[in-house]
């Protein structure tokens, strides 16, 4: 314990001391001989008594206890005062995740898309402190959310998310894989072919440009602009996560600006995690065109090597335990903030100063009688 106030104890007692010098010099001059009334003789009998030494004795513990409680209650006010007080540390860890999803809306991913952001909207709505931003690409990328901490934005945007992909699944199970490309839609279908396909395009016009020059799915120039998104990327106070979510498919007709590795590299130079969500192989698209296993290995060694983990979305292993593992890696991220202030410790004066004044005012009480 210290005293904030220190100069207050011995100001207070000199002043103290100064008080009982006068109060003394005053009631010496005035003397204690005898002035006026009736003088008793022979009172040594009395003073014999039992009843006067019991009474004497009882006058000069009540005084005492008097003098106590004057000094206990004098001394305990000037330590009040004084300000009794401690330096509390307080240490607390202060979340300031940066989250981006990263996404691959090409119409072969609609399935596991749909259950990552269908998810993610329950993680969103129990975010507290972390920014959260949203980046889709196929042949070029949007940053669809950028970082932000408005969770009502974001998850709305999720929502509308939600709706993409429930279209690409609609056009491509009740129209591609029936009638394909160019085939010819029957006219009771066809309605509704052209209201998705308007919805679908409002999209595809951003994440689709210059696909027939570029090619799709060009997953490097993907997590390199989700990388980019971070603002202030050479900040190091924030912990930066991107999970992204690909079969990595490449379908490039020309080098892309950053290949998968070199994309995942820069994450790693730049302190960016980065967590993969892969289809299970029953879900994959044109396994007679792509290795199943190439495409995952390469996408798990990229992942890897940022220090993140690679995750196969399985009947065993559904999304919602992937981004549970997830937030339960990035738990131990936090910063760690200490913050020093002076805690008030008034308790054991205050009692002090209560128990003499209640001793004062009882000693007092029965002198008075």
């Amino acid at each position: 314990m210290e005293l904030m106030y220190k100069w207050v104890i011995p100001v207070g007692i000199a002043v103290i001391v100064a008080t009982i010098a006068i109060v003394f010099y005053i009631h010496k001059k005035k003397g204690n001989g005898f002035v006026d009334g009736v003088r008793v003789a022979n009172t040594s009998k009395i003073r014999s008594s039992k009843l006067y030494q019991t009474l004497s004795l009882q006058y000069k513990v009540f005084r005492v206890l008097l003098v106590m409680g004057l000094i206990g209650s004098m001394v305990s006010a000037l330590v009040l005062t004084a300000r009794p007080y401690k330096n509390d540390d307080i240490v607390s860890g202060v979340k300031k995740r940066d989250i981006m999803l990263c996404l691959d809306v090409s119409y072969s991913l609609y399935d596991l898309n749909s259950e990552i952001t269908d998810y993610l909207k329950g993680v969103v709505q129990g975010l507290e402190g972390d920014r959260m931003g949203i980046s889709i690409f196929n042949t070029s990328t949007i940053t669809y959310v950028p970082l932000t901490d408005d969770y009502d934005y974001v998850l709305q945007k999720l929502d509308e998310l939600g709706e993409y992909f429930a279209l690409q699944k609609e056009y491509y199970e009740e129209y591609y894989l029936k009638y394909g490309y160019y085939g010819t839609i029957p006219d009771d279908k066809e309605a509704r072919y052209e209201e998705i396909m308007e919805k679908l395009e409002y999209y595809d016009a951003g994440t689709t440009y210059n696909s027939f020059l570029k090619g799709s799915s060009l997953i490097g120039e993907g997590l390199g602009s989700a990388l980019f998104s971070f603002p202030y990327i050479e900040d190091p106070d924030r912990t930066r996560v991107i999970i992204m979510c690909t079969d990595n498919e490449l379908n490039d007709y020309m080098p892309q600006i950053m290949e998968l590795d070199e994309a995942a590299q820069s994450c790693k130079s730049h302190k960016v995690t980065l967590f993969g969500i892969y289809p299970s192989e029953d879900k994959f698209y044109l396994p007679e065109e792509y290795d199943y296993e190439e495409c995952s290995s390469e996408f798990k060694k990229a992942v890897e090597m940022t220090g993140g983990k690679f995750y196969v979305r399985t009947k065993d292993q559904p999304v919602s335990e992937i981004v549970k593992d997830i937030q339960k890696q990035e738990a131990m991220l936090v910063k760690v903030v200490m913050a020093r202030q002076p805690l008030d410790m008034p308790r054991v004066p205050t009692i002090i100063c209560l128990i003499s004044l209640a001793f004062f005012s009882l000693a007092g009480l029965v002198l008075q009688k």
